[in-house]
């Protein structure tokens, strides 16, 4: 009897998505989760207000950074046009190409309706901050309360279309079980919540304000977004251990025997673990105002590299499981140049807001200090009094 052998060959595809991939959907998800956190406050929530000022400014940078990140991840950034040009309904990308900009633009409209209120006070200065005031608040009329309002439900809902957009143009991707699954839209918008809060008490921590209860709230979102994460993740584990036929069960043997998988699930586990734990201690023994900052840069980091994981470690599982592909990050602008860029051009934008805007007395914070009068005496000695 004669034996047939029958060799099976599978193409090792090249990665298409980009560290740029990443930092768009790490930013686009800190924009719309910020602008979660801050509508309590915009909507009247007293002791949420203070809140309210470091979310939103959190929400304005990162929905500016975020499309540009997006373009460089295009590879022709020139070609974003063709979006418009060629519209294709069935295309989630094409879908998102019409969110994004009415999305950014109302976050920026509703942060300039906030803060133009404290810049009034700004229009009479003779500095540069005096004429950026005059400038940008476009008159001395008093901010209707309506607008805020309308303006910061209207960006509510179009954060909410572009959550369910970020999560379903890669959920949608069949031909590749760990993307084809509907639990990547709740993971994303829970990790979100992580990095937002996690943003909101690193700010907290570095503007200068320090405000306790903003500490004690975030916190508590920490805890309670990495709750959900882990229900999430631990529905996903039971789909693929129950439904044989899912994407899940396919997605989990296409990793099972992969060592570096294993590292990550167990790395991601203990830290989001210990921050958790972590967090509520802080909360229950009055620790938050110390080592609040702390969380927020391990809830940054989390949300970051679930997003890396999910967008650039996915891709280097070969399709039809025959082995992984082999993927080093450059140093050029398609690599950790892009990254590091990025996160500087967000600082630089904070840097700036923080310089010549009045974002902290904003939603009724608190009032700008006087300058120091000086005195000079005979003697040419300032005297402060």
């Amino acid at each position: 009897m004669n034996s047939a052998v029958i060799e099976i060959l599978a193409p090792r595809y090249q990665i298409a998505w980009y560290p740029w991939a990443v930092q768009y959907f790490f930013m686009i998800a800190l924009a719309y989760a910020s602008l979660w956190l801050a509508l309590p406050g915009l909507l009247g929530a007293r002791r949420w207000k203070a809140t309210a000022r470091y979310a939103l400014l959190g929400a304005m940078t990162t929905a500016i950074v975020a499309p540009i990140a997006l373009l460089a991840d295009l590879h022709q950034p020139l070609r974003f046009w063709h979006f418009y040009a060629y519209f294709t309904p069935w295309s989630w990308m094409s879908i998102g190409s019409l969110m994004l900009p009415p999305f950014v633009f109302a976050i920026i409209a509703l942060a300039w309706l906030v803060w133009r209120e404290p810049m009034l006070a700004w229009r009479t200065r003779d500095d540069m901050t005096g004429l950026i005031a005059r400038i940008a608040t476009l008159g001395g009329w008093q901010t209707p309360r309506f607008a805020v309002v309308a303006l910061a439900l209207f960006a509510a809902v179009m954060s909410f279309a572009i959550a369910i957009y970020t999560g379903s143009e890669v959920a949608i991707l069949k031909g590749r079980p760990l993307w084809n699954t509907q639990w990547l839209l709740p993971f994303f918008a829970a990790t979100g919540f992580i990095g937002a809060a996690g943003l909101v008490l690193v700010l907290n921590r570095f503007t200068g304000t320090r405000d306790a209860d903003t500490d004690r709230n975030m916190l508590m979102v920490v805890v309670a977004a990495a709750v959900v994460t882990a229900l999430v993740a631990l529905a996903w584990a039971l789909e693929g251990i129950f439904v044989e036929d899912s994407s899940v069960a396919a997605a989990i043997q296409s990793v099972r025997h992969s060592a570096e998988w294993r590292s990550t699930a167990i790395w991601s586990l203990s830290i989001g673990a210990s921050m958790t734990l972590i967090s509520f201690l802080l909360v229950w023994r009055n620790g938050a105002r110390i080592w609040g900052w702390f969380i927020g840069l391990v809830a940054l980091h989390l949300a970051w590299m679930a997003r890396w994981n999910v967008l650039m470690d996915v891709q280097t599982v070969q399709k039809q499981t025959a082995g992984y592909l082999e993927y080093v990050v450059g140093w050029g602008s398609s690599g950790w140049l892009g990254v590091i860029g990025t996160f500087g051009l967000w600082i630089t934008l904070l840097l700036v807001i923080d310089m010549f805007v009045p974002w902290k007395q904003a939603l009724d914070g608190p009032a700008e200090a006087p300058a120091e009068k000086t005195d000079i005496s005979a003697k040419g000695v300032p005297s402060h009094g």
